[in-house]
């Protein structure tokens, strides 16, 4: 049995068709079914739903034998004991770091100001400051990144963005693009000795379908 670990949303609904190339369909719709395990038209593979952050976690210690994670969520894991084959192209977005519309950021950071800086990405940012040699205070938050520097808790975001309309509708502005961000397929490292020959099926069929 091979257990594949998937968050529900963007990512869950983009990797179907992918999953649909390797001849594995997923019997039931997560958004309808309560289950947090569900079966597919294969009977040696099963879907464990968990939380995108969880994910990594999951494939690492066994809970899954595979898993898709998006590029942010396993460089703040760190990516231990994980195998990443595969960039699957999917899930696409860019983490970035916004402000306030009337804040100067390309100011404040010339001057050596220390910012304020609100984001779960902690480790992300962390790297990216200290690459540029800017002093920040970061404060970790995990939902509705936007409202941080609209309270004056912080005065810089960092957060994945995808069309830029939240952060307009929030008059704040992107000042600077971190990275590209897009979803990969981890497996745990055991169970590519044990479930090789299964895997590497699934491994190849995937990467098949990637356009």
């Amino acid at each position: 049995m091979i257990t594949l670990a998937l968050s529900k949303g963007r990512i869950f609904d983009e990797t179907l068709p992918l999953l649909k190339a390797a001849g594995i369909e997923v019997t039931e719709d997560p958004e309808k079914s309560r289950k947090l395990i569900l079966a597919t038209t294969r009977p040696d593979v099963r879907v464990v739903l968990v939380r995108a952050t969880d994910v990594p976690t999951y494939v690492q210690y066994g809970g899954a034998d595979a898993g898709v994670a998006g590029k942010d969520v396993l460089l703040e894991h760190g990516g231990q004991g994980l195998y990443q084959p595969l960039d699957l192209k999917i899930a696409k977005c860019r983490l970035s770091v916004a402000v306030r519309a009337d804040f100067d950021y390309e100011a404040a950071v010339k001057q050596g100001s220390r910012i304020a800086v609100a984001t779960k990405y902690t480790q992300c940012a962390r790297e990216h400051f200290a690459n540029k040699g800017v002093h920040v205070d970061l404060i970790k938050l995990y939902g509705s990144m936007e409202l941080a520097p609209l309270t004056g808790l912080a005065d810089a975001i960092v957060d994945l963005v995808s069309t830029g309309s939240t952060l307009k509708a929030n008059n704040l502005v992107e000042v600077e693009e971190i990275m590209q961000i897009s979803s990969r397929l981890v497996v745990n490292q055991a169970a590519l000795k044990t479930k090789r020959e299964p895997l590497r099926e699934l491994i190849d069929a995937i990467a098949s379908a990637i356009v």
